[in-house]
Formats: structure tokens, C-alpha cells, sequence
């Protein structure tokens, strides 16, 4: 409470000048808007308080990032206000679009009435979901209750009289003790429990009970508003016994509308036929390449090129018409999945199941028609249908064309909707009859999940996946399985075998169509089921590259990741931590895409070794809490930078520098005087140079620290001093004798074991 921001939003919530109590009340000191909430719809007392504080964290949290300095927080900021209640509203606002109502979040005129009107609805939209229990798990059924609720509110607070009982409005459901759960929460929850019951643990259909999604679906239609408030207690939403059904069977008038609501958009139907209808594109596409292969292997040449012959071009245009049949079978599966669901479907979504149905059972008549005709010398089956449709007509291949252009036209409005997604988001978002028209055809318009679509780069990456996987696929399924079996069909269709060794199926068949079922049975049925196969060898190589890109799972022993550890912080701070919006130090342009080389972390920037370091050691201690690790492991691994903030140099755990000073002081004195030679020596190992810098330092500090004397103090500067100046010119050996060295490191290991000693006993 002693914090500014705090103190702002307490005041601005404790604003109630104006607000209806009613006459039973008694005041309280420090009374708010949420305490009015509670008089007047009835809330729980502990409700109340937990909201009062969530809602002060919230508008504190987004008022002093407006106002970063205490001494300009006189009182709670508009924008604050507008940016929770924003972030609050959001699916109310977009539920309310989405079913052509308007909110009810009005607000006065007056301006110094606003900011109190906001803080009662987000007050009152808190309440309901501190209280809603698991009807959290129905975002839209609280919309729904907040609509009402929330226009009760502004009733209230604008003096408006009721149409039916010429009153002042009240709430429906009063402000008795724990009215809104005992009048609105109970009778939603006891529904879900019903459903639940009905399950029988998940045992029963999946048409006979309702879930959480399916009793939220019932409030993405504008028929939600049947319900009423007060919530009838009759309403096909809340669930029924059998009992109550069966004695409202016996009436003489019932209503059809009160019925058991069920399902709304989808009821599952267990069958085989989800296999293709779950992969119909697939399935579809598969079937259409095998006939086009079929037929450039089998006439011609067989080579691909003969694809631009005319016979050859035109016998491959038949493919639209299997498409078609494939077309009306997957609108009458359609149908026959969604055939439980249609009580409870919308008008429009039987008229679209339906148009579907009969505008691929059109394709199916026209496509043949229309390719008869585009023969000159029609055989077969084509000059049958022409035949039908007046068999002296000529052709005209132009008309085949067009109806192949008509037919297409759709799945080229797909396909351009697929390679700019930021397109079909905005249609599908769109509440314009124009745009739902547009989208009503391709998908049926649900509250849920519009406009979720990958990123224009992820789509990419994603069509050369399968482009990649489907031209490897087909073009081993042509050359490898189709073509080699073209030639011995042929010669078994030729040859005419009068006498069987063995019964014969089709003892009535021509060309031996019995062999020829029994040599493409086994290829047909390896095309249709390679593509796993071909998805492990393209998706592991994908994955390789991608991993040795990103360099994973370089680092495998400990030497390794000593190697590697210099390049970790700056890898830490350039993927994890945001950059400022000043500094412009993310690399652009191709290389950069794939290149995760990261740049050493120089000493200079102590802000960013922190930032890693509290993160490694993070890391480090949750190893210790989960015992993966002893405590000498942890202190070893740990980076020790809160040690010393006097030492201006990076800090590396100490597992990095293990061995690295009696290393270095024998190289020292064995230099013989060259001061290049040791520190090109030192420059060899990075770890070495960070080690003999901290020891330096960290004895430095610790020697000024441990001398009080004066004349002791300018003794010890000094010479420290000189040996700074000779480190600089680089005549430290020449200069000076390092043979007792290796002495002085073991007195300073003495002094420090001594210390610690010391500091234990204390």
C-alpha cells in the first residue's frame, strides 16, 4: 500500500460517488466499487477481496510503466485504465461482432464519470470469473452471462425502468448472500456434471453427452440468446433426464425447441472411412498421379516428354473426371459423418452439405460430356455418351477446356489464398456478409480458430517439404514400379490362353484380366503406402541439416565445451535477451539466415556477462535441488559473479580455469626473459589469460585489503604500481626475477586457506 502506483488504483476504486446502494445497506468504512458489485449481484465476500487485489496488481503494473517516476503519479492514469480494460474485453468485443450484437459496455458522457464506469465493468467482469469455477473452461458462456450482467449494470447506474414491472432495473437474480453462485454458476455446473454422467468414463457414444468444448459451441450461434436471463430453467441447454424426457413425450403440446440440444457442430462417427476422409487430398492426389502415370506409361513412348503429345495430353486430361467422382464421394461422406449432427446444425450448414452434393454429382455428368465431346473419333465409352447427347455432333475440345477452367476455379482461389495467408486471415476474420459468403463454400464458420495460419516463410518452407518428398515419391513409383510393368501387361493381355492349370477367377474375362489384377495388386498397394517411408528419408535429412545448422549436438565431452563456453553468453544474449530498439544489433541478409556463429562477450559489458550468469547458475542450482549433482560439482560450475564487483574482468566457473595458474607459473619461469614469447604463450589458452588476470586482481584486492597501515598501504601501492607499469610496457621479466614465483603462489594459497579457516570458526 505504501507504493504510489498501489495508492492510485486503491483511490481510484474507492471512488463510489454516485452509485445506488440499496436501503438495506449499512456503510463501512473504505468501502469501493467492488463492495457495490457485491450488494448488488451478490458475490461471495472472499471473491471480492481476491479480485480487488488482482485488479489494483493489474492497473498498478500498466500505470507505472506510464509513469516510470514516483513524483508523477498523482492519480491512476486514463491510458492504464483503457489498456487493461482493452486487454480484458478483447473476446467479449469479438464474440459480440461475431454474433452481430452490441456490447454492453456503455459509457456516460460525462467525462469525470468514465473512469469510474471502467473500473465497475472490469470490476464486475473479475467477479464473474473469480467465481465461474470451471466454467472458465466456457470463455464464450461468459461472455454470455457478462452481456447480460453487464447491461443490468448500466440499467442500474442510468436510472432506466423496466418495460414489464415499470421499476428501476434490478439485477435478475438479486444480491442475496451467494446469489451468483447459487443462481447462475450451480445451474451451468450442474449441466456439465449431467454430461459428465452420461459419458460413463468415456465409454459411451460420442452423440450421447457433451463436453466442455460442445457446451461452449452453443454460444457461438445467435440462438444462444433463447437461453433468456433469467435463464429459463426449460431451455434445450440444460440437460434432461431420461425420466423428464419421457414424461414430455406424453404431453399433448410440447415444445420443440426445448429439447435436449446435443451436439452442435460435430458428432463423431466411428468408422474405416475416416482413413480417407481425414486424407482426402492426399488419397485424391495419389489416385489422379496413378492414372496420369498409367497413362504416359501406356501409350507412346512412355517417356514423360510424351505427355506433349496430343492423344497423349488429351487421355491425361481424363484424370478431372476421376477427380470429380472423388469429389462427389468425399461430399456424400461428408454427409454420411455429419448425419448425427444435423438436429442440431444450422440451416446454412445443411444447404452448404447439400449444394456440395449436388454440385459434384453436376461434375460427374458434365466432365465425361464434355471430354466426349472432345474426340474426333470417339471410341468406347465416349462414343456411347456422345451417342446420348447426339452422336453426329462435332467435337469441340475447347468446351472440355472450359469446363476443366470452371471446375478448377475454386482450387485456384485456394491455392492464391494459400500463398498469401494474410488474405484468408482477413476474410476469415471478417464479419461482412460478403466476405462469409466467400468463405461460407470451403469451410463452415465457426467463433473458433479463424484466421490461425502459419507465416507466409513457414508456409514456404513447408510446400518445399512435401514438394521435394511427393517429386521423389513419384518419380520412383513411375520409373522404379509403373513403367518396367507396362511392357509384360501388354504381353499378357495379347496372350490368349484357352486351358488353366489352376481355377480361374475371371473365367469369363478378356485379356487375362485375372494376371493382370494379380501382377499390379502388390505395386498399387506399395505407391499408395511408400509415402512413410519416403517422409523418414526426406524429413531425417531435413532434420540433419537443420540440426547441423543450428549446431546441435555439437558439444559431446568436457573439453568441448570448454572450447565452446566463451561463445555461450553471447549466444544467451543474442537469442534470449531482447535487444533495445536503439541498438541495431541483430545481423541481416542470407548468410546470417544460416550462420549461429555468436560473438565472444568482450569484459567491457558487465550487464550482459550478469544476465548470463544469473541464468547459468540458475541452471546450475536446479541440477543441485534435483541432487543430479554434489556440492562441490555446484561450486565448481558455478560463475562467481557477485564475488568481487571490483575485478573488471568476465569471471568463468572455476571447472574452466582448474590447473590453468601452476601452468602458467612454470611458464613464467621457465620464459628466460621474454616477455613477447610468455605472453604469446598465454594468448594460446583464453582460459589460461582469464585465469592469471583474476588471480592477479583478486590478489591485488585482497593484499589492500588485508594492510591498514598507512605507511604499509603506500608501500604496497607502489609496488604494485611498478609491476602494473611493466605488465604495460611488457618488460615484466626482464625487469624482474620471477624464479621465486612458484614460492609466493604457495604462500598465497597458505594466506588464503588460513583465511577461510578464520572466516569458519567465526
Amino acid at each position: 500500500m505504501r507504493l504510489p502506483e498501489i495508492q492510485a488504483a486503491v483511490a481510484a476504486l474507492r471512488n463510489i460517488r454516485g452509485l445506488p446502494w440499496t436501503a438495506a445497506h449499512k456503510k463501512k468504512p473504505d468501502e469501493d466499487i467492488l463492495d457495490w458489485l457485491q450488494s448488488m449481484f451478490g458475490f461471495q465476500k472472499d471473491n471480492v477481496s481476491n479480485q480487488r487485489e488482482h485488479l489494483i496488481l493489474l492497473l498498478a503494473n500498466v500505470h507505472i510503466r506510464q509513469f516510470p517516476r514516483p513524483e508523477q503519479q498523482p492519480k491512476l492514469d486514463d491510458r492504464a485504465l483503457t489498456i487493461v480494460m482493452k486487454k480484458l474485453f478483447r473476446n467479449y468485443k469479438k464474440w459480440c461482432k461475431y454474433l452481430g450484437r452490441k456490447s454492453s459496455l456503455w459509457l456516460p458522457t460525462i467525462q469525470q464519470e468514465v473512469q469510474q464506469r471502467k473500473l465497475l465493468y472490469m470490476g464486475l467482469y473479475l467477479l464473474i470469473w473469480g467465481e465461474a469455477a470451471n466454467l472458465r473452461f466456457m470463455p464464450e458462456c461468459l461472455c454470455y452471462i457478462y452481456h447480460h450482467m453487464a447491461f443490468e449494470l448500466y440499467g442500474m447506474l442510468a436510472g432506466s425502468v423496466s418495460p414489464m414491472t415499470g421499476e428501476h432495473v434490478k439485477p435478475a437474480y438479486g444480491g442475496d448472500d451467494e446469489a451468483f453462485l447459487q443462481k447462475v454458476v450451480t445451474p451451468i455446473y450442474e449441466t456439465i456434471a449431467k454430461e459428465a454422467k452420461r459419458s460413463r468414463g468415456g465409454k459411451s457414444k460420442h452423440s450421447v453427452w457433451r463436453n466442455y468444448d460442445d457446451l461452449n459451441e452453443y454460444f457461438w450461434s445467435i440462438r444462444c440468446f433463447r437461453l433468456g436471463w433469467p435463464m429459463r430453467a426449460d431451455a434445450d441447454f440444460f440437460c434432461r433426464t431420461a425420466e423428464e424426457l419421457r414424461l414430455e413425450r406424453s404431453e399433448i403440446k410440447s415444445n420443440s425447441g426445448d429439447r435436449w440440444m446435443g451436439k452442435v457442430n460435430f458428432v463423431e462417427i466411428r468408422s474405416f472411412w475416416h482413413i480417407f476422409r481425414s486424407f482426402d487430398r492426399m488419397w485424391s492426389f495419389y489416385i489422379l498421379c496413378l492414372q496420369a502415370m498409367i497413362v504416359i506409361a501406356w501409350n507412346g513412348s512412355g517417356e514423360l516428354s510424351a505427355i506433349f503429345q496430343g492423344d497423349v495430353f488429351l487421355k491425361v486430361l481424363s484424370v478431372f473426371i476421376t477427380a470429380a467422382i472423388l469429389k462427389l464421394a468425399q461430399a456424400v461422406l461428408d454427409v454420411a459423418l455429419s448425419w448425427k449432427a444435423r438436429h442440431s446444425m444450422s440451416l446454412y450448414v445443411k444447404l452448404r452439405y447439400v449444394l456440395k452434393v449436388g454440385a459434384a454429382a453436376v461434375w460427374v455428368v458434365v466432365m465425361p460430356v464434355t471430354y466426349a465431346y472432345s474426340w474426333k473419333n470417339a471410341s468406347g465409352f465416349a462414343q456411347t455418351i456422345k451417342n446420348w447427347f447426339g452422336g453426329h455432333s462435332h467435337n469441340s475440345p475447347s468446351l472440355f477446356i472450359v469446363a476443366i477452367l470452371i471446375y478448377l476455379s475454386p482450387n485456384m482461389l485456394s491455392a492464391l489464398l494459400f500463398l498469401f495467408p494474410f488474405i484468408r486471415r482477413y476474410l476469415e476474420r471478417s464479419d461482412f456478409k460478403i466476405m462469409m459468403l466467400m468463405m461460407w463454400w470451403s469451410q463452415p464458420r465457426l467463433y473458433i480458430g479463424r484466421g490461425m495460419h502459419e507465416s507466409a516463410l513457414s508456409l514456404f518452407k513447408y510446400t518445399m517439404f512435401w514438394i521435394v518428398l511427393l517429386i521423389s515419391k513419384l518419380a520412383f513409383s513411375y520409373y522404379a514400379e509403373i513403367k518396367p510393368l507396362v511392357g509384360p501387361t501388354k504381353d499378357i493381355m495379347r496372350i490368349h490362353i484357352s486351358v488353366y492349370s489352376w481355377h480361374e477367377f475371371f473365367p469369363h474375362a478378356k485379356n487375362n484380366i485375372g494376371v493382370v489384377i494379380a501382377l499390379w495388386s502388390p505395386v498399387i498397394l506399395v505407391y499408395f503406402m511408400d509415402t512413410q517411408i519416403w517422409y523418414a528419408i526426406v524429413s531425417t535429412l531435413v532434420g540433419g541439416l537443420n540440426g547441423a545448422f543450428r549446431r546441435l549436438g555439437e558439444i559431446r565431452t568436457l573439453g568441448m565445451l570448454r572450447s565452446r563456453f566463451e561463445s555461450i553468453p553471447g549466444a544467451f544474449n543474442d537469442c534470449l535477451v531482447p535487444h533495445d530498439k536503439s541498438e541495431d544489433t541483430k545481423k541481416k541478409g542470407f548468410r546470417a539466415t544460416f550462420s549461429r556463429k555468436f560473438d565472444q562477450l568482450p569484459s567491457s559489458k558487465d550487464k550482459e556477462a550478469a544476465r548470463f550468469a544469473q541464468m547459468w547458475n540458475k541452471i546450475i542450482s536446479s541440477f543441485r535441488e534435483e541432487d543430479l549433482i554434489s556440492d562441490r560439482e555446484m561450486e565448481l560450475l558455478l560463475v562467481p559473479y557477485w564475488s568481487d564487483p571490483d575485478l573488471d574482468l568476465i569471471r568463468w566457473p572455476p571447472f574452466l580455469l582448474a590447473s590453468k595458474i601452476p601452468i602458467a607459473l612454470d611458464m613464467a619461469k621457465d620464459s628466460n626473459g621474454k616477455d613477447r614469447e610468455l605472453k604469446k604463450r598465454l594468448a594460446v589458452d583464453s582460459y589460461m589469460t582469464c585465469a592469471v588476470r583474476e588471480c592477479y586482481a583478486s590478489f591485488k584486492n585482497l593484499i589492500n585489503y588485508l594492510v591498514v597501515g598507512e605507511r604499509e598501504g603506500l608501500v604496497i601501492n607502489d609496488i604494485f604500481s611498478k609491476i602494473d607499469v611493466h605488465i604495460e610496457n611488457e618488460t615484466l621479466i626482464t625487469e624482474l626475477n620471477l624464479s621465486a614465483l612458484p614460492d609466493l603462489y604457495g604462500q598465497f594459497v597458505r594466506l588464503i586457506e588460513y583465511l577461510v579457516h578464520t572466516v569458519t570458526l567465526q
